[in-house]
């Protein structure tokens, strides 16, 4: 916190000896990762024009597909293009989908290497501090909307971790929107593979200190549809969470992180999963989308019944015209033992 409010201090005193420069200066733009609040820093230069969510400049940072199918095609000679988009394209900026610039030119200086080239530039561990301060539900973040507020930048005194997390470039614009109150809503994304695997990585790294191979074993039991692999993955996973992380703090009583860290051992696999799943009868914990199945979980601690919440609430309604098989799971937790004690299913 310290070192934010100096570096604060040094950009307002930037920006005044700019303002103190105007008539001598014809042209300026300015760039950076994440702004602070008009109100404290610029005032010291308040003529400036704020152009980061203006459609007509929405392709100003990134390379577009036409960019990459042109004028860098020479340089992807038996590269699969497909590959290249799902790694690093995804960015947006209320125009074009970009792939990142940094990624692409590494890429190509590494002998076409796929690689977390941009996330490994810089480590997120204030970010990922944050998330563990604030007991943060991950799962938000593969559905998450916000307001104006994403405009306004943050402010040193009451950080908004999901307005960094898009600042910084681990979250990007899916769309825009005008809900029922006439007011500006930007639906947020991980933008592609590269920042899906490395960020949740990260968190399971930090976090959970798990050095397991649960993921690995995860990602083959859905894929196919062998819940019962499924299920002993997960508890292998819990039981390699260190027990440290549990003291001092109650996360262990609420279902939310539980949820958490399943949801970022399936994100660091890329898999296509929703958390907090909107339906017309409420939100799914947790779904899973694959090329053949669906699952729709749900998550308790406790004794309640959650394969049975599934089916009064009819969730998987939403996915009867998927054509794909869809599963319900009822995922229930003992906080005493930190790990799963019922685990239930059928296919719908």
């Amino acid at each position: 916190m310290e070192v934010a409010i100096e570096n604060r201090e040094i950009i307002k005193s930037l920006y005044t000896i700019l303002k103190g420069m105007e008539k001598y200066i014809k042209f300026t733009l300015l760039t950076g990762v994440s702004k602070f609040s008009k109100a404290s820093v610029f005032s010291g230069l308040n003529m400036i024009q704020d152009i980061s969510l203006n459609p007509k400049y929405g392709n100003i940072c990134g390379y577009t597909q036409q960019d990459i199918e042109t004028t860098i095609l020479p340089y992807l000679d038996g590269v699969d293009l497909d590959r290249l988009k799902k790694w690093y394209n995804g960015y947006n900026f209320l125009k074009d989908n970009l792939y990142n610039p940094f990624d692409i030119l590494l890429f190509i200086e590494n002998d076409k290497v796929f690689d977390n080239y941009w996330f490994e530039s810089g480590t997120p561990i204030f970010l990922i501090k944050l998330i563990k301060d604030n007991n943060y539900f991950l799962p938000k973040l593969s559905n998450l909307t916000v307001n104006k507020k994403l405009l306004n930048s943050f402010d040193i005194d009451n950080l908004d971790l999901e307005v960094i997390l898009y600042q910084a470039g681990y979250l990007t614009i899916k769309e825009m929107y005008i809900d029922e109150d006439e007011d500006i809503i930007y639906r947020l994304k991980l933008p592609n593979f590269e920042v899906k695997k490395s960020l949740n990585q990260s968190i399971i790294h930090y976090l959970y200190r798990d050095k397991s191979n649960s993921n690995k074993l995860i990602s083959k039991a859905l894929r196919g549809g062998n819940l019962e692999d499924f299920k002993s993955a997960l508890i292998t996973m819990f039981a390699n969470i260190p027990y440290n992380n549990f003291v001092g703090n109650n996360i262990l009583y609420y279902e939310g992180f539980y949820a958490s860290v399943i949801y970022v051992y399936l994100q660091s696999l890329g898999l296509d999963i929703i958390g907090e799943d909107v339906t017309n009868k409420g939100r799914i914990d947790l779904t899973i989308k694959l090329n053949n199945y669906i699952y729709i979980i749900e998550f308790k601690v406790g004794d309640s019944n959650a394969l049975a919440q599934i089916k009064d609430k009819n969730y998987h309604q939403k996915y009867l015209n998927s054509g794909k098989e869809i599963y319900l799971v009822g995922i229930n937790f003992d906080e005493e033992k930190r790990n799963i004690f019922k685990f239930e299913w059928e296919r719908s």
